[in-house]
């Protein structure tokens, strides 16, 4: 029988492959296409079945690997659980994406080779990273990882878009260096296993946790330390950026995890207040800034933002569930954590490549420039509906699951000894409720000038659904926000064991058959298969109406165009994206003024009026 490591061997095996065949075929670009398709296939297949195994058992493997330089760094892998949940995440995205750009890549003549080396080389990079357990070959790995986001994101026409994410993340680095060597100082090692045994003072340990959640934190995109995401996420070719906004930024969260839990063991309760402080701060930002975009994919790159925020708060109230010795609090807080990692993955990576499917036909990212594109590329509308329904955590997608488990957690804070965390947790409670209606407004502002109404240019007039393999891809994607949802039941389970092995916590009950629990079901209790049979119902009294006022109906009606007040109706005149906002821009008018944006010789704040950036030719996505 063929062992983890082995398929993790094949894994990283097929996709430094597909960077390699990718670069040496650059002039002949559809084979290298293809080839690059199915060896990135491969890769996450065999990512996936290296994956499974080691979460089913929940048992950790370790192995030492002769290198040319064992003797001064040996190189040595552990898979545990939360390695294996992380190579999920990236196997499962790699998977759809390999489909995906099948037909993407063929937009980007010139560029196909190029674009699938990083791809592959940045799979392969976070594969390795998450296994590896000696610090060395973290940074090395940490910054291969980097240099190749960069890459992606730096274009002829954004250049400064990966100068400035390069320039950030560097930053962070830094801090992870200084952390490292701080444990290596009082370890005289730069294995991992080491420092799990070293036991550092409380000042120490907090100076090392501190600086690597600074570190990591500017992988991650957290605020204040986001700036390179909005900026360069664009920039990419859409299905990087998808591996980038939905896998990628959670290396940041891997290596908080890492850090603060997996090696320090989170023994001070303020780290937990510290990280929910800052999810809740990146997640009210992230929305808010989201809704003043006009770019589809800037505003999904501040909704990752969002979202890194709200898994923060899960992870923040897991790591005060450990110092503060409540198990239930760091099961809970640790699983909706890792419950949103996932759930992201999914549906961030469906809104990019949604998102992708419509610039691939209108070549701008401007969504003034779209419109009425539910009738024509009606494939790409249904699933980037449901993309758009998942990240509003509306049921029965997952996620509303992952964020009821986090306000399950929340919750339990109240029982916490911390009079401070007793305070925190109200009011972190509240971020999220505000948090939730700002990414419903801004997903029903995405969708509907995206989709609806008329469409605003040539272009969106002229849009045809996009071909078959990139309609396949999001089909998946949204196949899989429906299962995680409606089957939370047999998922969270697993979550569970992963959160156990972190928080070293006795295995909690949080589903009994279809019924989900926060580790008893005499307290609160949902069942998500039943919320979908409802939904599915719900329609079935407006049919009866319908079906039974058809009679009644006007036998004429007068079509035409719409009332404008005696002026000739233009599609213009339609809601815009500045418009639909504008009330809300008006009322955290104080949040918008902390940032302003430069485009050219243009300087606008983001409170309002037409994006600048279009007039820059900033939004050909070719």
């Amino acid at each position: 029988m063929i062992s983890s490591l082995h398929w993790l061997a094949w894994a990283l095996a097929f996709y430094l492959a597909g960077a390699l065949l990718s670069l040496c075929l650059a002039r002949r670009e559809s084979l290298a296409i293809g080839l690059n398709a199915l060896l990135t296939a491969l890769g996450a297949l065999c990512g996936i079945a290296a994956a499974l195994p080691l979460l089913r058992a929940g048992a950790a493997l370790t192995a030492g690997i002769e290198t040319p330089v064992a003797a001064f760094a040996p190189l040595t892998l552990r898979l545990d659980a939360l390695a294996a949940f992380m190579m999920l995440l990236i196997s499962l995205l790699m998977a759809v994406i390999a489909l995906y750009s099948l037909a993407y890549l063929r937009e980007h003549r010139g560029r196909a080779g190029a674009i699938g080396f990083f791809v592959n080389l940045l799979a392969a990079a976070m594969t390795a990273l998450v296994c590896v357990d000696n610090a060395a070959y973290f940074i090395i790995l940490f910054e291969v990882m980097t240099l190749c986001a960069g890459a992606l994101m730096a274009s002829a026409r954004a250049a400064g878009a990966g100068r400035r994410y390069l320039f950030i993340a560097h930053g962070g680095t830094v801090l992870i260096i200084l952390a490292f060597l701080l444990l290596y100082r009082a370890s005289h090692s730069l294995d991992f296993a080491d420092w799990r045994q070293v036991s550092l003072p409380a000042s120490q340990a907090s100076a090392v946790f501190v600086l690597a959640f600074v570190g990591f934190g500017a992988t991650a995109g957290v605020v204040p330390l986001h700036g390179g995401l909005p900026q360069g996420l664009p920039a990419a070719p859409s299905h990087a950026s998808a591996l980038i906004a939905a896998v990628m930024v959670k290396i940041g969260l891997f290596g908080i995890i890492k850090v603060g839990i997996d090696l320090l063991g989170a023994t001070d309760i303020w780290w937990g207040g510290m990280v929910m402080l800052c999810g809740a701060a990146s997640a009210i930002f992230g929305g808010l800034y989201g809704l003043a975009e006009h770019d589809i994919k800037r505003v999904l790159a501040y909704h990752t933002v969002e979202n890194v925020g709200i898994m923060l708060m899960g992870i923040g109230a897991g790591m005060a569930g450990m110092a503060g010795h409540h198990p239930l609090l760091a099961a809970l807080g640790l699983l909706g954590g890792l419950y949103h990692m996932l759930n992201h993955t999914l549906f961030k990576g469906l809104l990019f490549l949604g998102a992708g499917s419509v610039i691939y036909r209108l070549h701008s990212k401007d969504m003034e420039r779209m419109g009425g594109l539910a009738r024509l590329m009606p494939y790409t509308a249904v699933t980037f509906l449901i993309g758009c329904m998942a990240i509003s955590a509306l049921p029965p997608l997952n996620g509303f699951v992952s964020e009821w488990f986090t306000y399950q957690s929340l919750f339990i804070l109240s029982q916490v000894d911390s009079l401070p965390l007793r305070l925190l947790g109200p009011f972190i409670i509240v971020v999220l409720a505000i948090v939730g209606a700002l990414a419903a407004m801004c997903c029903v502002k995405l969708y509907a000038i995206t989709f609806s109404a008329a469409p605003r240019s040539a272009a969106a007039a002229e849009a045809r659904e996009v071909p078959w393999p990139m309609r396949a891809a999001t089909l998946l994607l949204a196949l899989g926000c429906l299962l995680l949802g409606v089957g939370a039941g047999a998922v969270a389970p697993a979550i569970l064991r992963v959160a156990a092995s972190l928080s070293g916590a006795d295995a909690l009950a949080v589903a009994q058959g279809s019924l989900l629990f926060p580790g008893s079901p005499d307290q609160t209790s949902l069942s998500m298969p039943l919320i979908f049979i409802l939904l599915l119902a719900l329609p079935l009294l407006p049919l009866l109406i319908y079906i039974g006022a058809k009679g009644a109906r006007l036998s004429f009606r007068r079509r035409g165009a719409p009332w404008a007040c005696g002026y000739a109706y233009e599609n213009d005149m339609a809601v815009s994206a500045a418009g639909f906002t504008q009330p809300l821009r008006l009322m955290f008018a104080p949040f918008y003024r902390l940032r302003t944006l430069r485009w050219g010789r243009w300087n606008a704040t983001t409170s309002g009026g037409k994006n600048p950036s279009t007039a820059a030719g900033e939004h050909d996505d070719r």
